[in-house]
């Protein structure tokens, strides 16, 4: 249920489906909040200048201007920026997520609805709502007080952005458990048959030689048109081609088994607790998820790995979150390279440098290297900031490297740390304990996060 006290806030539907309308309006109105309706993206712009709401619950497909183009004039406009957005999209519909969140959206919810769902979304940013209007407000009247005070306001400020930081993590977790989910059910399975149907195929297939042979030798003198028609196929070749063809198929259906496997291994949907696993599985996992940007088409953009693995025992942490923090690394890289290679005049070889090594008792160190132009220092100190990024608008939130400090720092009590040299290159370094306790506050999130997994 909504907190005491919210019968005066407002929430815009925007939806031109009438079934969508009553159900969600239903569900807002039992909570004793107000409720308004929109039909189409240019209604919605008119109503919102003469009576704007709290928050708009946004479809992205309607007719007239779609979702995406209403998004960007309401964020366009100063008399309504500032009004947090959410989008209603399928649950197919993973680009439409992105994009909506590229224009200014806070959060999106997914049809078919869930009630609770869409409650406890509309309760966390009507209240970061709230809190940014407060905060405003406090904005203006601390510049007449002292430096504690905007001391104060600081801290509220960053508390406000951690909060941010950490709902986008958990949707990003989710979006990726959806995924390998659909995965594992739509090619997993179908994959499997196929693979499993190859051993009595080709035991049918030499069945069927052994029975031509056994033609051949008993009528050692077949007809013209036996004859011709063995000619036109070319039996021996067949005999010889088929198995073959059949052991390619199997190849590649066990190549696909394997990716679907690291899919899996990469997210670790079952395996969310805080416990030991070999980080160098983590590493080759994420590297074959990315192997199609490593292995470009052009040999200008195709990126070269260098392994130095060390001796490293099993790691105690949570796997999903640092597989996360490792994607994030080389992504990164190799976003880096590819500008790098696009900028530079002269030919250079892109190249990834992935080092583990054990250091001192009871940690160890990973690092991942780049050779591409580097960053300035004022940039270098900044990239740990949360929605610092330098590329352009709608090709990063800023938030990954964000994310990748506090799994390291507060998940797993580690350090992370970049050195770049500019025109040279860029090296992350992670330093994590082997082994740890598990906090005790991380008990009830890894709980809560498979409760969540197994409801859906």
């Amino acid at each position: 249920m909504m907190e005491p006290g919210n019968n005066s806030q407002i929430i815009l539907i925007v939806d031109d489906n009438p079934t969508n309308l009553e159900v969600l309006s239903e569900a807002l109105m039992i909570t004793g909040l107000q409720v308004a309706v929109a039909l189409d993206g240019e209604s919605a712009i008119e109503q919102v200048q003469y009576h704007p709401p709290d928050l708009i619950l946004l479809d992205v497909m309607m007719p007239g201007i779609d979702g995406f183009e209403t998004c960007r004039r309401l964020k366009a406009n100063p008399l309504t920026q500032e009004i947090p957005i959410i989008f209603m999209t399928a649950l197919s519909e993973t680009e439409s997520k992105v994009k909506g969140l590229s224009v200014g959206a806070v959060d999106y919810i997914t049809k078919p609805f869930q009630q609770e769902e869409v409650l406890a979304r509309v309760k966390v940013h009507l209240q970061l709502h709230h809190l940014n209007q407060r905060l405003e407000i406090q904005n203006g009247l601390l510049q007449q007080f002292n430096e504690t005070l905007e001391q104060r306001v600081q801290e509220r400020t960053a508390d406000l952005q951690q909060a941010q930081v950490q709902l986008i993590q958990q949707e990003k977790l989710s979006a990726l458990g959806q995924l390998v989910a659909g995965i594992a059910h739509e090619i997993n399975n179908p994959v499997n048959f196929i693979y499993g149907n190859f051993p009595p195929a080709k035991h049918y297939i030499q069945d069927l030689f052994d029975l031509i042979s056994l033609y051949q030798a008993r009528y050692a003198e077949p007809s013209k048109e036996i004859s011709d028609k063995i000619e036109e196929i070319d039996l021996d070749f067949l005999r010889l081609d088929l198995p073959k063809l059949l052991d390619s198929m199997q190849v590649g259906s066990e190549r696909i088994r394997e990716i679907v496997l690291s899919l899996r291994n990469f997210s670790r949907l079952d395996e969310a607790d805080f416990k030991q696993v070999d980080l160098h599985d983590g590493i080759e996992n994420t590297l074959l998820i990315l192997g199609h940007r490593l292995n470009a088409k052009s040999e200008k953009y195709r990126i070269q790995i260098a392994k130095n693995y060390g001796d490293i025992p099993p790691v105690a942490c949570f796997p999903g979150q640092l597989n996360q923090v490792i994607m994030n690394l080389l992504v990164n890289a190799i976003d880096a390279l590819e500008h790098s290679i696009k900028e530079r005049s002269e030919p250079v070889s892109p190249s990834i440098h992935i080092c583990t090594h054990r250091i001192e008792n009871n940690w160890i160190q990973v690092q991942i290297k780049d050779n591409g132009s580097g960053m300035p220092e004022a940039i270098r100190q900044k990239i740990f900031d949360p929605f610092f990024t330098t590329k352009p608008v709608g090709k990063g939130t800023g938030l990954g490297l964000a994310i990748s400090h506090q799994i390291i720092v507060e998940k797993h009590g580690g350090k992370i740390e970049c050195h770049s040299i500019l025109g040279q290159g860029t090296e992350f370094t992670l330093q994590i304990p082997i082994d740890q306790l598990e906090p005790e506050h991380e008990r009830s999130l890894s709980f809560e996060y498979q409760t969540t997994e197994k409801m859906h």
